[in-house]
This record gives structure tokens, sequence and C-alpha cells, in this order.
């Protein structure tokens, strides 16, 4: 247990470069805090003491603004980054070295007591304001653009963008789970709509070349008839 508390500390290091000391993280970190919290509200959760872990979590919520359900199970070096305004569900499952942004929901999309919130395999990345509902499995290596709104399963080394969430991405390719988190490079996730725009644009460019290649030859074909017009006034006069 101490080397997990100390794995969850180290990695805010690791994945925040605006980290300095320890003294700051464990003072000014909410995700930290948050993590902390919940790792005593889950073990009192499966140890029976279901009123106790949630007024711990409620405490946590209350102090961070990061709501995790006792019952949700975290993996190894999660971090929240900023963190305010995340929710994570009873049954949702998440996996070693994945990051979330402040805004992430993690939701439910039954009222039926079965496994209904998402399951989040490791190496994930989770943007800003991004939410995934239902029993939905986001596989390892995978983006979720901020903003996008995931209701589908999502195939591993994936990017997710839009509402619904599309995969615009995935080459397949297994990456270094500490590339994978230190590489972000939301600023470079693709745009559906103006790739569709795009292919538009060109589709309607084509064609217009196409029509003045006809005007051309229409053109052309209507200056010889003319001529043939006037070569054949010229024999009969």
């Amino acid at each position: 247990m101490w080397s997990l508390l100390k794995e969850d500390v180290r990695v805010a290091f690791e994945r925040d470069p605006a980290a300095r000391n320890l003294g700051e993280v464990l003072l000014s970190y909410p995700g930290v805090h948050a993590l902390l919290l919940h790792r005593v509200a889950h073990g009192l959760w499966h140890g029976g003491w279901k009123n106790l872990a949630r007024f711990v979590s409620h405490l946590s919520r209350f102090l961070t603004g990061i709501e995790i359900h006792p019952g949700a199970t975290v993996g190894k070096r999660f971090f929240i980054d900023h963190g305010m305004g995340v929710v994570i569900g009873e049954t949702a499952e998440i996996g070693d070295d994945v990051t979330l942004y402040q805004g992430v929901t993690l939701g439910g999309i039954s009222l039926r007591k079965e496994k209904r919130h998402p399951t989040v395999r490791d190496c994930v990345i989770i943007g800003a304001g991004a939410t995934v509902l239902g029993p939905v499995v986001v596989g390892r290596n995978s983006k979720i653009g901020s903003g996008s709104v995931v209701v589908r399963d999502v195939p591993p080394n994936s990017t997710v963008v839009g509402v619904p969430g599309k995969v615009v991405e995935g080459d397949g390719v297994h990456r270094d789970p500490v590339e994978h988190q230190i590489a972000l490079d939301h600023d470079r996730l693709p745009d559906p709509m103006a790739k569709s725009l795009g292919q538009l644009a060109d589709h309607i460019r084509k064609l217009e070349e196409r029509v003045n290649e006809l005007d051309v030859k229409q053109g052309g074909l209507e200056a010889r008839q003319r001529e043939e017009d006037k070569e054949v006034r010229r024999y009969k006069n």
C-alpha cells in the first residue's frame, strides 16, 4: 500500500512539468489528494464499511472538486491533472498509467445494479471535458479528445474526437507508456469535420475543372460547326 501511494505522488512529477518539489505536490495537487482519499475509501468499501467509505468519498469531493465513487477500481500511476469536475462512477475500472484532465466524466446510462460505467485500459489519456458513458471499453494507448462524448468501444491505439466520438486515428503501433504520457499533442488532434469539408472542397474543385474542360471542348466544337456551316453556304453559293 505504501509503495502504491508513493507511485501516486511520484507520477505528478512525471506528467506535470509545473511540479517543482514534494511539498508542493502534497499540499497543492487536488488530483493527488483525491486519489489518496480514494485509496482509503476503496479499502473501506471492500471491507464492508460502505457508509464510512461514502463519507470519505464525499469529503474528498468537498475538498478537491473530484468525485470518485469508492467502488470504482483504479490502477497504478493514475493521474488527474487539475481535476475540478471529474466524476468517476461506481463500476468504472481504470487501468495503469491513465491520465484524466479536468471535467472528465466516466458515467453510467443504466438504472440497474450492473456494470454500467466505462472500463479504461492502460496508458489512456482523456482530455478536458470529455465524457465516456456506459459500459464501454477504451482500449490501451488510446486518446480521447477534449469535449468528446464516447458511447461506443474504442479500439486500442486509437484517437477519438467529436460528439458522438469517432475514431479518427488508429495506427495499431504499441507505444512506450512513459513516452505516450509525455507526448500529449492535444493541439494536433485531427478534426473530422474539417477533413470532410476539405474532401468536399477538393471534389468541387475537380468538378469545376471538368466543367471548364467540357466548356472548352464545347466551344471548340461550336467553332468548328460554324466553320463547316460557312463552307457549306459558300459551296451552295
